[in-house]
C-alpha cells in the first residue's frame, strides 16, 4: 500500500468550506478521518512534546527556535486553509501574511516562499516515499503548475527521489494539498526542521540482485513520521519541533542507490554472518551544509530486516535528536554533532536504552554490525533497458534532463506509464525516471515512441548527458550564486559532443556551498563561487559568475566524498569552463576527443555559442 488510508489529513477537514475553483483544482475532498483539531479543547503542538529543559534551551536559541516557540510550526496544518480562503475572498493579500508565517511556518506544509526570485510564489515540496509515483499523480502535478505559465510553473525531480512543484500561488495551496491527499500523497512536514523524503531503492521489488525490498520500509517510515496517531490525520505534532532537518535512506542492494553515506540515518543491507538472515547495518550522521560536509559513520549496530524494527530504531534516534539536539548554532544542529558529543558507543547505548524504555522489541534483538561482503561488485546502470527477475518483464530507465519537467512533459510521462508500465513510475536520486515492469514484447514499441526520440527524454542519452545532476540554481533559489540547470544541460551537451568516456561520468552542479546538488559525491562537481575574468574594455580583472571544481567523489559500497576543491574560481562562461572540464575528463577519467565532431545542436529554444576546436591542442593532451 503506498500510504495508509488513514492519511486523510486535517487538511481534508476544511475541504467542505473551501472555494471551488474553475480550473483543475476542483476535485472531490478527501474523507475526514478522526476528530478535527479545530474542535479540540487542547491542540497538541510540536512544542508540547518537548521537555522543559529543551524548551529552555530553545528560548535562548537561534531565531528559528524562537519563532517556533512564539507560534508552533504545526499551526500551518490549519493556517494554510484559512490564509488561502482569505486570499480568494479578497480579504487578505499575500503581502499581508505575517512574515514568519510566510517565510518559515508554511514550510511545515511543504511551502517554501521564493521571495527573492518570484515574490509571492512558492515551491511546494512533496513526500514521495521510495520515489514511486503514479500516472494519475503525474497528471495532477501538471494540473497544479500549468496555470502559472511555462516559465515558473514547472515540476522538478530532486536528489531525494522527490517531487517539487514550482510557481505555486498561496491561494491555491489548500486545493493542491487536498488533491495530493486524495491521491495518497502529502506535502506535510517536508521542509525546514523536519525529516525529509524517505529514500529507497528505485529497483525495489524488480531487482535480480535485491537484498531487501525497500518499499514497505519507506512507506512505514513516512506514515510513522507524518501521521498523528491520535487522529489518524496527516500532520504529526510529535515530530513538529525538531532542532534541524533530518534525512533517512534505506538501501536495497549493494549498489546503494539510496546514498546512505550522506544521510542522518542509513540502513545498509547485510546478511548475518552466522544465520544468514538479512538485516541492516546502521550508519549515522551523513550530511552536507555550507559549513561542513560529512560522510556517515558506522553505528556498530545490526538489526533484522523487519519493517517494525526500522521504525523502532528511527523513533528512538529521532526522540534523542529532538530532545537533545542543539538549539543554538544551526550549523551545529545536525545529528552528526550530537553523535560526536556522545561518542559512537555511548550514542549506541543511549539508542538501545531509549528503545528499551519504550518497549521496542529491537532493544533485545539488535546486535553488533555484521561484516560486509568482500567480493567485487560494480554499481549497475539505471538508464536503459534491463532485465527483471521475471523474464517476461524489463525496466526502462529514462533520462530527464536536469530533472526539470513542464506540465506537458508530466502528461507525456503519465501516458507512457499508462501504456507500458501499468501506470507506475520510479524516481531516482539522479533526477531520472524508471518505467518498471514493461512487458518484453512492448519494449520495441516503447523505444520507438516519439517522446523518447523527438523530445527531451531519451533512454540512451550518453555517458555525460545522462549522468548530469543539478540543483535548482539562481532561477528560483535565493541562495544560489549562479544559474545551474540551464548551464548544466548546455555544458553536458557540449562535453558529450567533444569527448567520449569509457563509462558513465557523473557531473553534479550546485549553486552554492549548501550543496543541494551534492557535488562532493560526483566524479566532477561544479559549485557556484566567485571568479574574476580579464575585461578587455576596462583593462583589468572583473568579478564574473564562477565556480569551484571538485573531483573524485564516489558512490556505492566504497563511497567517498571529495571535500576540497580541485580548482577554484573558474569563470562560468562556457569558453572558460568547458576546456577545464575537458582537461579533467581526459586526465582523470580516460576521456578522449571525438575525431571530426562538432558540438551537438542545442535543445530547441536554448542559447549557447558553439565552441571552436582551437583550444584542443593546448588543453586536451
Amino acid at each position: 500500500m503506498r500510504y495508509t488510508h488513514l492519511a486523510a489529513s486535517v487538511a481534508a477537514l476544511h475541504a467542505t468550506s473551501a472555494l471551488q475553483l474553475d480550473h483543475a483544482f476542483a476535485f472531490a475532498p478527501a474523507p475526514a478521518v478522526g476528530r478535527s483539531r479545530a474542535l479540540s479543547l487542547k491542540v497538541p503542538t510540536g512544542t508540547s512534546f518537548l521537555s522543559e529543559e529543551t524548551i529552555e534551551r530553545a528560548k535562548t536559541g537561534n531565531p528559528i527556535e524562537k519563532l517556533k516557540l512564539a507560534k508552533d510550526g504545526t499551526s500551518a496544518f490549519t493556517d494554510v486553509y484559512e490564509i488561502a480562503k482569505a486570499i480568494r475572498a479578497g480579504t487578505l493579500t499575500w503581502e499581508e501574511v505575517e512574515k514568519n508565517d510566510m517565510d518559515q511556518r508554511l514550510k511545515w506544509v511543504g511551502l517554501l516562499h521564493r521571495g527573492k526570485r518570484t515574490p509571492g510564489r512558492f515551491m511546494m515540496r512533496l513526500r514521495t516515499p521510495n520515489g514511486i509515483v503514479t500516472a494519475e499523480q503525474m497528471r495532477f502535478y501538471a494540473e497544479c503548475v500549468e496555470p502559472y505559465g511555462p516559465e515558473i510553473g514547472v515540476v522538478d525531480i530532486t536528489t531525494r527521489q522527490n517531487i517539487q512543484l514550482r510557481g505555486v500561488a498561496l491561494e491555491d495551496a489548500d486545493k493542491i494539498i487536498d488533491g495530493l491527499h486524495v491521491r495518497n500523497q502529502t506535502s506535510f512536514q517536508s521542509a525546514l526542521d523536519n525529516v525529509r523524503n524517505m529514500v529507497g531503492s528505485p529497483l525495489a521489488g524488480i531487482d535480480p540482485a535485491e537484498l531487501v525490498d525497500t518499499r514497505p520500509y519507506c512507506d512505514a517510515l513516512n506514515d510513522w513520521y507524518t501521521i498523528d496517531s491520535a487522529t489518524g490525520a496527516r500532520g504529526n505534532p510529535k515530530w513538529g519541533n525538531l532542532p534541524r532537518k533530518f534525512n533517512i535512506a534505506i538501501s536495497g542492494s549493494r549498489d546503494d542507490y539510496a546514498h546512505t553515506h550522506i544521510n542522518d540515518i542509513g540502513l545498509v543491507p547485510v546478511a548475518h554472518k552466522e544465520t544468514g538472515a538479512m538485516g541492516f547495518n546502521v550508519v549515522l550522521g551523513g550530511y552536507m551544509s555550507i559549513k561542513r560536509v560529512a560522510a556517515s559513520i558506522p553505528m556498530d549496530l545490526w538489526l533484522p530486516a523487519e519493517v517494525e524494527h526500522s521504525v523502532q530504531l528511527c523513533d528512538a534516534i529521532l526522540r534523542i535528536f529532538r530532545d537533545e539536539g542543539a538549539r543554538g548554532d544551526r550549523q551545529k544542529a545536525r545529528l552528526m554533532w550530537l553523535v560526536e558529543e556522545y561518542g559512537v558507543e555511548k550514542f549506541r547505548e543511549a539508542v538501545l536504552a531509549e528503545m528499551a524504555k519504550n518497549g521496542a522489541k529491537l532493544a533485545t534483538l539488535a546486535q553488533r554490525a555484521q561484516p560486509e561482503p568482500e567480493t567485487l561488485f560494480e554499481r549497475r546502470e539505471l538508464l536503459g533497458v534491463h532485465a527483471q527477475p521475471n523474464p517476461a518483464l524489463v525496466r526502462v530507465g529514462v533520462h530527464v534532463p536536469v530533472g526539470r519537467l513542464s506540465a506537458d512533459e508530466c502528461r507525456t510521462l503519465a501516458k507512457l506509464a499508462d501504456e507500458y508500465s501499468a501506470g507506475e513510475l520510479r524516481l531516482t536520486v539522479e533526477q531520472n525516471i524508471i518505467l518498471p515492469n514493461v512487458p518484453v514484447e512492448r519494449v520495441d514499441a516503447l523505444l520507438a515512441e516519439p517522446a523518447l526520440n523527438a523530445g527531451r527524454f531519451s533512454v540512451y542519452p550518453g555517458h555525460i548527458i545522462g549522468h548530469t545532476v543539478s540543483c535548482t540554481g539562481a532561477q528560483f533559489c535565493g541562495l544560489a550564486l549562479v544559474e545551474t540547470k540551464n548551464n548544466a544541460d548546455a555544458v553536458a551537451r557540449k562535453l558529450e559532443a567533444l569527448v567520449e568516456v569509457p563509462r558513465p561520468l557523473r557531473i553534479h552542479w550546485t549553486g552554492c556551498p549548501n550543496s543541494c546538488g551534492q557535488v562532493q559525491v560526483a566524479d566532477i562537481g561544479i559549485m557556484g563561487a566567485p571568479a574574476k575574468k580579464f575585461n578587455e574594455a576596462e583593462g583589468k580583472d572583473k568579478a564574473v559568475p564562477g565556480c569551484d571544481l571538485f573531483v573524485g567523489g564516489k558512490i556505492g559500497e566504497h563511497a567517498f566524498l571529495s571535500l576540497e576543491p580541485y580548482k577554484k574560481g573558474i569563470p562560468l562562461d562556457h569558453d572558460d569552463l568547458v576546456p577545464e572540464l575537458v582537461k579533467i575528463i581526459v586526465s582523470k577519467f580516460g576521456g578522449r576527443k571525438k575525431e571530426g565532431t562538432k558540438p551537438l545542436a542545442p535543445p530547441k529554444g536554448s542559447k549557447w555559442d558553439r565552441l571552436g576546436e582551437q583550444w584542443w591542442t593546448a588543453n586536451a593532451e
